[in-house]
């Protein structure tokens, strides 16, 4: 193991971006957009003769923001202290604006520096951020709007009876809410494929009126769904408390978060049962784990959403932790993108068993190429 004396820590040389967009497999959609592919935007972070990879889902836009507004913020740094280059970033993109495109390229940085740490200390992430939960569940992600019944079916029953997931989520509130009956078949038709074993969530992406959210509760309900996801958009606070009062299931949200004060007037709010948050958006590893102390202060548990293998690894520090999010379209990626992707097989995953060091990736550049965004 690398042991350096203080004075002479590694530093930052260097730090670059790339943005590759990756077909999806069929159309996919949601209560509120509808997509054909997903763009991944790959940091570096160089020290010497080591490397480390982070990563944000986003617009191809954020390769400029890290190059233009936050690599001169960072070189030069300690490589010991992602944390205090993650506040250099935040203040140098004051007037640029923080949420966002620009949340994001933050956030892929410092993962960037988190996985460079760990690489310079040649120990796995999960390791240098410390266990507490070591078998991190998973839950399966997908079930879009834009999928025929047996398609549908399909995946709910790869994930369920296939890998031995528990807990599996589809979309629901197609065409802003409009599809109301639509929802509920589709609802029930969730449940008869996964049995009554496995839990059953749901996802409105923002889709319903606070009045359609309460009133698809009783559906909810005879499906025996656990979790309903931004019923209403995120912003509506007070939304998301009066229906949190009115139903069963656990009310979830925070996806967009971008800062400890986003997550903080959320809990303040009582609008959530289980605290979201995404390290892509959130200020990376240093955002994300502030956002679950914040929770596990309220009494609440924490979730992450969507890049697995990003989240995967500091999941394991949280003891406040519910799951992780293996959601359908960032996990086709990162499997055929990057060496060292993680097995959901029984429903968790084991971050750092492998020993390879950092976030235990490695970016295949042949099978990216294809996908490379030209500037």
């Amino acid at each position: 193991m690398n042991t350096l004396p203080a004075d002479s820590a590694p530093l930052v040389d260097a730090v670059d971006a790339v943005a590759y967009t990756v077909p999806t497999d069929t159309p996919e959609a949601d209560g509120t957009l509808a997509w054909d592919s997903t763009t991944l935007v790959v940091v570096r972070v160089r020290s010497g003769a080591s490397t480390g990879l982070g990563y944000t889902y986003g617009a191809p836009a954020a390769v400029r923001v890290v190059e233009d507004l936050l690599a001169g913020s960072v070189t030069g740094l300690r490589a010991w202290d992602p944390p205090g280059a993650n506040e250099a970033m935040r203040r140098a993109v004051r007037n640029a604006g923080l949420p966002g495109l620009v949340a994001g390229a933050v956030s892929a940085v410092d993962i960037a520096l988190w996985d460079l740490k760990a690489r310079l200390l040649e120990l796995p992430l999960a390791d240098l951020l410390g266990v507490s939960t070591p078998h991190v569940p998973v839950y399966g992600s997908g079930g879009f709007t834009t999928y025929a019944a047996e398609q549908q079916d399909r995946q709910l029953r790869d994930w369920v009876d296939g890998l031995g997931i528990p807990r599996v989520k589809i979309k629901v509130g197609e065409s802003w809410g409009r599809c109301e009956r639509h929802d509920r078949e589709r609802v029930t038709a969730a449940r008869t494929s996964i049995g009554e074993a496995a839990e059953l969530y749901v996802d409105a992406n923002g889709a319903y009126t606070r009045k359609q959210a309460i009133r698809l509760a009783p559906c909810l309900d005879d499906e025996g769904v656990t979790w309903f996801e931004e019923p209403v958009s995120s912003d509506d606070l007070t939304g998301l408390a009066l229906i949190r009062a009115a139903v069963s299931p656990d009310i979830a949200a925070g996806e967009y978060g971008c800062t400890p004060a986003y997550f903080h007037a959320m809990i303040a709010s009582d609008a959530v049962d289980c605290l979201q948050a995404d390290a892509t958006r959130c200020g990376g590893i240093t955002g994300w784990l502030r956002a679950a102390a914040l929770a596990e202060a309220a009494g609440l548990q924490i979730s992450a959403h969507c890049a697995p293998h990003v989240h995967g690894p500091v999941a394991t520090a949280a003891p406040n932790l519910r799951h992780v999010e293996w959601f359908h379209d960032h996990v086709r990626i990162e499997q055929q993108l990057f060496d060292g992707a993680l097995s959901p097989e029984g429903g968790t995953i084991r971050p750092g068993r492998s020993g390879r060091p950092g976030l235990g990736l490695e970016l295949r550049e042949e099978a990216a190429e294809r996908y490379r965004v030209r500037r």
